[in-house]
This record gives structure tokens, C-alpha cells and sequence, in this order.
């Protein structure tokens, strides 16, 4: 199996949310045989149990249709306070699904049933875009800060902040504003938004795209039906105005 070892593996711990234990299980092995390390939880409340005891969960895997607090309820209150990858997992296939979780803050998606291969390769791609916040070599500045107006993203802080108020943003919301706050003025389509940063194919990418770039007007636009910062080029794809 392959290994991600740029840091050791063995520095994050995932935590894994799910009411079925043999799936719980299952996770978990796949999990440590990479070098994970892992802790589960059954329902919602169970999981920001863990989170207000462990304060070094990386990433958590958590899935929708739950007793007790469900995913999308457990992700909505996992908000308010952390900023940590969230996959979201779950039997059910409608977009609608798919949509609502990644409104209230999933950076990614797996449905059910799921190859754990590819499980492995999401939380990977996740934790590396975690933890190298920042790190983007696109064609803009190389500066630490980056500035649009009223409008900054600080590199080495990993934070943003609008009119001088700092923005609570998720690690994939912040990597998409990076992608277009270096490249002022210039448009990236969906797919190339996409393949940027998810680092893998776009596979109908639009939804998962649109919903992220909605979330960041919401906070960093004070009008978000009329942005002053991220435009959409109907046809094409979107850019940080100048």
C-alpha cells in the first residue's frame, strides 16, 4: 500500500463517525495499516465528545444517516468551533445530499458502498491540504500576504480576514481563494478550480465547486448577490476582481 510519509502519518489522528461498527472497524483497520492513528464514535454527540476531550483530531470521517445528532447536524455545530477536514460519507446518492453537506462545511464527499483505496487517497489529499495551507505554486505572487482591497490572506497564519476582521474558513474554502487571490483577474473554470485544488480529476465537479465558492461570499462579501471580490464569468468560471 502506498505511503504518504512528508510529515509521518503517525502525527495525525483521524476521527471516524459512523452508527455501523463493522464499518467503524473496517475504517479503522485501513486507517492504521497506513499509519493512522484512529479514533471512532457512533453518533454526532459522541463525536464532539471526542473533539472537546482530543484537541489533535486532523480529519474526521462522518457519516450523514446517524441516530441521536446526524452528520450534517454534527458538522454544523463542528463548525462553529474547528476548522478541520470533513468527509462526509453516506449511502445515499441524490445531489441534494451531497450539496447539503458540503453547505455546512464538508470538503469532500464518499458514498457508499466505497473503495477504502480511494477513502485512503481522499483523507491523504485532505490532511496534505490541511497542513500545507499556503504552500500553492501557481503563477501569482510569492509574497506571505496577499491583498485585494479590503480583502487579505495571510500565508503564514493561514488566515483571511475582511476590512481588518479575521473569517473563520475551512482549509478547502481558503485553498480556492488562494488559487484566485494569486492570480488576481484571471479566470479558472470549474474544472480547473477543481483539479487545483482537489488534486485529482474533475468528475462533475460543478456542484461541489459552487457550493464552496457560494460559502466563501457568504463570508467575505458584504452583499454576497452582488460580490465585490469573487465574479463569476457566466461560461466560463470564475476570478478575484482586481
Amino acid at each position: 500500500m502506498l505511503k504518504w510519509s512528508e510529515p509521518s502519518l503517525m502525527q495525525y489522528k483521524v476521527l471516524v463517525v459512523d452508527d455501523d461498527p463493522d464499518i467503524r472497524d473496517a475504517i479503522e483497520i485501513y486507517l492504521r495499516s497506513d499509519g493512522f492513528l484512529v479514533r471512532k464514535a457512533a453518533n454526532g454527540h459522541e463525536a464532539l465528545s471526542v473533539l472537546e476531550s482530543e484537541e489533535d483530531i486532523h480529519l474526521i470521517i462522518l457519516d450523514i444517516m446517524m441516530p441521536q445528532m446526524d452528520g450534517i447536524q454534527a458538522a454544523f455545530k463542528i463548525r462553529e468551533s474547528r476548522n478541520l477536514p470533513i468527509i462526509m460519507l453516506s449511502a445515499k446518492t441524490e445531489h441534494t445530499d451531497k450539496i447539503i453537506g458540503l453547505n455546512v462545511g464538508a470538503d469532500d464527499y464518499v458514498t457508499k458502498p466505497f473503495n477504502p483505496l480511494e477513502l485512503l487517497a481522499r483523507v491523504r489529499s485532505q490532511l496534505r491540504r490541511y497542513t500545507n495551507l499556503g504552500h500553492y505554486t501557481g503563477d501569482g505572487s510569492d509574497d506571505d500576504r496577499l491583498q485585494v482591497r479590503g480583502l487579505a490572506l495571510d500565508k503564514k497564519s493561514k488566515t483571511v480576514s475582511v476590512d481588518g476582521e479575521d473569517i473563520r474558513i475551512t482549509p478547502t474554502e481558503y485553498k480556492i481563494l488562494e488559487l484566485l487571490m494569486e492570480n488576481k483577474g484571471r479566470v479558472f473554470s470549474i474544472g480547473d478550480i477543481y483539479e487545483r485544488v482537489w488534486k485529482e480529476p474533475s468528475f462533475s465537479p460543478e456542484n461541489t465547486v459552487a457550493v464552496h465558492v457560494r460559502r466563501i461570499r457568504e463570508k467575505i462579501e458584504i452583499n454576497p448577490k452582488e460580490p465585490a471580490y469573487l465574479k463569476v464569468v457566466w461560461g466560463v468560471g470564475y476570478k478575484i476582481e482586481k
